[in-house]
């Protein structure tokens, strides 16, 4: 994680000065290229693992409904997220105090957003919605990215656009197992608000300062989300009593907690530093297919003709909408 937050994307202080500007363009036109190139790269790959490790979240999610109470388990996740993050961004965190005083509010928000409330909205939905149905509605999300990079000043382009189109043709196929009638259950409600929510996180970190260390924000986030899901924990240890900790629950809670929210959150920051949140929400719709794997696999989840279908869908979407390039409106 520390080798790839020493990644940054160029800025116009690296721009060559006027009077050398005429000399050092021809020369330097190819490498900025390049350059911008691999980035674009490393920040699809970056949202691909995201999305793969999240996927395994909404099983492990649905996994647990029945032994750990949705706060519990969302409140354990971020102690293990914290625990794994801090020997590397401890030092960064120090170092940016002042800064991170200064942005508290912007951190603040960012936290509730995409730590205290996404991932207990998740937990809560998986009570009674299949992970494959989770993670078809939380396929949205890309949607409400690109809703707000257009208010933002981003033209989607029409590739995008179509890509965009498509994929969320194939998720509502999916979602409605091909009747014009949803039936969605109360899960299926709590998985809506969560794709807002997320999608609502991953356009607010387009306006992170970017001075501010990429590991110091995750740490604070973390910080800052499992206190303010500490109250709602204590009520609900009152309420639910505790879990027992046990191989079946552990181990879980050790996936979401090290490599949903330490490795996953990291990366996906990250790519949205490098290409969008609009491109990279484009990535995030291959998430109902890998759930849909996932919870096969582990949950016995079939998988049928119609969902293959419009796991096609899905994928010619992403694969049209990730080779478009954002353009700044005017």
């Amino acid at each position: 994680m520390a080798v790839l937050n020493r990644i940054r994307t160029p800025t116009t202080s690296q721009a060559a000065t006027p009077a050398t500007s005429q000399a050092a363009t021809p020369a330097t036109a190819p490498t900025t290229a390049a350059a911008v190139k691999r980035g674009a790269g490393l920040g699809l790959l970056l949202a691909l693992l995201a999305t793969v490790v999240w996927s395994g979240s909404f099983v492990t999610s649905r996994g647990l409904h029945d032994s750990v109470p949705p706060v519990q388990a969302a409140f354990w996740r971020w102690i293990v997220a914290l625990l794994a993050v801090a020997p590397f961004a401890l030092r960064e965190t120090w170092r940016q105090r002042s800064l991170i005083r200064h942005h508290l509010g912007f951190i603040t928000l960012a936290a509730l957003l995409g730590v205290t409330v996404y991932n207990t909205l998740v937990n809560q939905a998986g009570l009674d919605t299949p992970a494959g149905t989770m993670g078809m509605i939380m396929a949205a999300s890309p949607v409400v990215m690109a809703g707000y990079e257009r208010l933002g000043g981003q033209r989607l382009g029409a590739r995008r656009i179509v890509g965009m189109l498509i994929a969320c043709a194939g998720v509502l196929l999916l979602v409605s197992k091909g009747s014009l009638t949803l039936g969605l259950s109360v899960g299926a409600f709590w998985m809506i608000a969560a794709a807002l929510c997320f999608g609502s996180y991953s356009a607010l970190l387009r306006r992170k300062p970017a001075e501010l260390g990429g590991l110091a924000f995750l740490f604070c986030t973390f910080v800052l989300g499992a206190l303010m899901l500490a109250p709602v924990y204590g009520v609900s240890l009152a309420v639910q009593g505790g879990f027992e900790f046990r191989t079946g629950t552990v181990g879980p809670l050790l996936y979401v907690g090290v490599f949903s929210s330490a490795v996953a959150f990291f990366a996906w920051n990250k790519a949205i530093s490098l290409i969008g949140a609009a491109r990279a929400g484009v990535i995030y719709y291959l998430q109902p297919v890998c759930v849909a794997l996932l919870s096969y696999a582990v949950l016995g989840e079939r998988t049928g003709p119609l969902q293959i279908l419009c796991m096609a869908l899905i994928l010619g979407g992403v694969i049209l909408g990730a080779s478009a390039r954002t353009k700044t409106a005017r």
